[in-house]
């Protein structure tokens, strides 16, 4: 099967497609701004080490933090990973609406007969929380969040992408990510998937393209719109 568009050509290949969660689906922190959990992490962070309080205090990614945590120790590790799954739950609750075109992506996915997943770096809870508060979660037949107290296991480690493709019972290789970031084209290509880079800010264009994304979109409706007309 041929396609003009390589957006659709793209989608018409995979049997399943995973998403990634913050950015396709959902501003996860649009209302409990990521620099403020960051902040709360490292102040506890603080309270119990505090070299590695202050090497957190240079960041303001809450998974960067959980990652200075785990690296110090795996029980202060353990402690700032719940802390932080907590406050995802939180954030999700007052994130607002789903991202634009992330709802109709979500069912015309489904419409045509592919699987779907979501892969992240945030907590399984989180992307529970916020597809329930939506009722979106029929849409979605696996969710594949943070490795608890593994977090060299998130993206871009293939894990994620591999875990996904085994529980839907098919080969990685069937399946494209839709993701945000570097570390999901990076991901992907570890997995051997194909990997479709949403460019939800105007520099990640052309970041996307250099990191040799299958294809680069910069609104979620297109890939619904592909979906519907393949």
């Amino acid at each position: 099967m041929t396609h003009a568009d390589p957006l659709t050509e793209t989608l018409a290949n995979a049997r399943v497609i995973l998403f990634d969660f913050d950015g396709p689906v959902c501003d996860v922190f649009a209302g409990l701004p990521a620099p403020e959990v960051a902040r709360e992490l490292t102040t506890l962070l603080s309270a119990q080490d505090e070299a590695a309080g202050t090497k957190a205090s240079q960041t303001d990614d809450p998974i960067e933090v959980l990652r200075i945590a785990h690296e110090t120790d795996t029980e202060l590790g353990q402690k700032i990973e719940q802390a932080l799954t907590a406050a995802e739950v939180r954030a999700v609750a007052v994130a607002g609406h789903p991202t634009p075109g992330a709802v109709e992506a979500l069912q015309a996915a489904r419409e045509a007969g592919r699987g779907v997943a979501v892969v992240s770096n945030n907590s399984t809870e989180c992307v529970q929380a916020f597809l329930e508060l939506h009722s979106l979660e029929a849409y979605v037949t696996k969710i594949v969040g943070r490795p608890s107290e593994q977090p060299h296991l998130m993206k871009p480690n293939p894990f994620p992408l591999i875990t996904a493709a085994e529980q839907m019972h098919i080969d990685v290789t069937s399946c494209t990510l839709i993701g945000d970031s570097l570390t999901d084209i990076q991901a992907a290509h570890a997995a051997g998937a194909t990997v479709i880079g949403y460019a939800n800010k105007p520099h990640k264009v052309d970041q996307f393209t250099e990191a040799q994304a299958d294809v680069v979109t910069e609104n979620m409706q297109a890939i619904a719109d592909a979906l519907t007309t393949e």
